[in-house]
């Protein structure tokens, strides 16, 4: 399944994305989820009945196209108000240098191990938000293609062989950088946690729909060209290990989402530098998943 969280006249809305349109899953199921954070917490259980619903609710849809009652509303997803399907993770766990190229392109030793930081959660924004800066500020703003893994179950030292157990999904994400404060810290929160620094979306993806992850491609788009291109499969440290990994020191929460790391192409090591501008329209690609849109302000307030 494809999960969204809208913007609607009732708040925020889990939806099932059917097709090009999308159904409210407090609808589909009897006492169902009304938001991403309900159907977390109501575990995997629920998650299966929801996509049973889903499925038959298209079925009966799809066999009786006259009939004047439909079983649930279906909504237009190009005139929905897209939230981050997971609107306020619980904790966003950044991994660094975890693609061969990247580090190359660094000039950086392999690590030795994943290189784990955080994004706080107040930077999240969902698809079509403005990624928004003050020049003031910062003058150095990158693009940062990454995998998220979106946690469905309560992970604490779990191994490798059982960690995407504990997947609920995937989507796209944006690690948005200020490479001038990011290097003038000497470390990496403030430059990469500023305000819509963390756009995800458009939707999550059950991990039933993508069993391997190390199998997908992934790129970024600036003004629709392609800076970064590459493929999961080339992570030093894969989802498994990375799950395993931290929750050996934390525990990993459902809501939790990890941010596995970018492939070579950033704008700062590109010669010359391609950093972002107002107006950029950046595209985060990933298969299976879709394309992530935003674009990039350096005036005006924060949206999405």
């Amino acid at each position: 399944m494809r999960l969204i969280s809208a913007r609607t006249a009732a708040g925020e809305t889990l939806g099932v994305v059917v097709g090009d349109g999308w159904r409210a899953a407090a609808e589909l199921l009897d006492g169902g989820p009304r938001t991403m954070a309900d159907l977390l917490a109501a575990g995997p259980d629920t998650l299966i009945d929801l996509a049973a619903a889903a499925a038959s609710a298209t079925n009966i849809s799809s066999s009786s196209p006259a009939s004047p009652v439909a079983p649930t509303a279906i909504h237009v997803l190009e005139e929905t108000d897209l939230l981050a399907p997971l609107p306020r993770p619980g904790k966003v766990v950044a991994i660094g240098r975890n693609y061969r190229e990247h580090a190359d392109e660094e000039g950086v030793d392999p690590p030795p191990a994943p290189l784990v930081f955080a994004k706080w959660p107040s930077s999240v924004v969902g698809p079509n938000a403005d990624i928004r800066w003050d020049p003031a500020l910062t003058q150095q703003v990158d693009y940062e293609a990454e995998l998220a893994v979106v946690i469905g179950r309560t992970a604490r030292n779990v191994s490798v062989a059982g960690a995407l157990d504990h997947v609920f999904g995937y989507t796209c994400l944006d690690d948005v950088s200020a490479r001038d404060i990011q290097f003038g810290d000497g470390q990496w929160v403030r430059g990469k946690s500023l305000d819509t620094f963390c756009p995800v979306g458009p939707w999550i993806v059950t991990a039933d729909e993508i069993p391997d992850p190390q199998a997908l491609s992934i790129a970024c788009l600036v003004n629709g060209e392609a800076l970064q291109d590459s493929t999961t499969a080339n992570m030093f440290f894969g989802v498994r290990t990375l799950i395993s990994y931290c929750s050996r020191a934390f525990t990993l929460e459902p809501g939790d989402l990890i941010a596995t790391g970018t492939p070579a192409g950033v704008g700062v090591y590109k010669k010359p530098p391609r950093l972002l501008r107002d107006g950029d329209e950046m595209v985060i690609r990933i298969e299976r998943i879709g394309d992530l849109r935003n674009v990039c302000r350096t005036t005006g307030e924060p949206t999405g």
